[in-house]
């Protein structure tokens, strides 16, 4: 299988330098948008679960208690950078989305943006997800997904090869992932390239 942890971490290493200059602006409006669609209050508990070079952080509140992990230690360095920049009191952690190292029920909010469709075992990542989310707790995902109606064709999963080695899976399917993971899905929006691109708000 091409798509490991061992290689998303390497490729991702190569990939922290020019992050930002690739994902800074393209996808501005889709985490603002996602991040809206969670019902926000003071002194919340959250978790960005591979949050890169921390592109999330300027559309939180500020109120918050804030952890931030990556599976790359180039990333989570830059994400730090960024959150001392910004006068912003988060802990920045290295960390495998499959393996998180928090208690049961210990955060209100985790944020899943562009991972699900990245980590070879997304599933893995869902259960931690909603393992480590307080009962009600919400799970804010942003990501590009294969439309729930239908799986992908042939020609998908040919392309799909190459997109995987080099940046995404383009097959996953977000409804299916969120609800045998024990997930109630209460807002899904389409935010980029018609919809290609989902935010989408669950609940535990």
């Amino acid at each position: 299988m091409v798509n490991t942890t061992a290689w998303n971490r390497l490729r991702y290493s190569i990939y922290a330098p020019m992050y930002d200059l690739v994902a800074t602006k393209a996808f501005r409006k889709p985490r603002r948008s996602a991040l809206s669609q969670v019902d926000w209050e003071p002194r919340m508990r959250v978790l960005l679960v591979g949050a890169g070079t921390g592109l999330d952080l300027p559309y939180l509140p500020r109120e918050l208690e804030i952890h931030l992990t990556d599976l790359t230690p180039a990333m989570v360095t830059r994400a730090r950078e960024r959150a001392e920049h910004a006068q912003r009191d988060v802990v920045c952690r290295v960390m495998d989305a499959a393996a998180l190292d928090y208690p049961d029920e210990h955060f209100d909010v985790v944020v899943m943006h562009l991972i699900l469709a990245v980590m070879p075992n997304p599933e893995q990542g869902l259960a931690e997800a909603h393992r480590v989310l307080k009962n009600d707790g919400q799970l804010c995902v942003m990501d590009k997904f294969q439309p729930d109606t239908h799986i992908a064709g042939p020609s998908r999963r040919a392309l799909n090869v190459i997109t995987s080695l080099i940046a995404t899976d383009i097959t996953r399917q977000a409804t299916p992932l969120l609800q045998q993971a024990g997930f109630n899905i209460r807002r899904d929006e389409p935010v980029l390239m018609n919809g290609l691109f989902r935010a989408l708000l669950a609940i535990k």
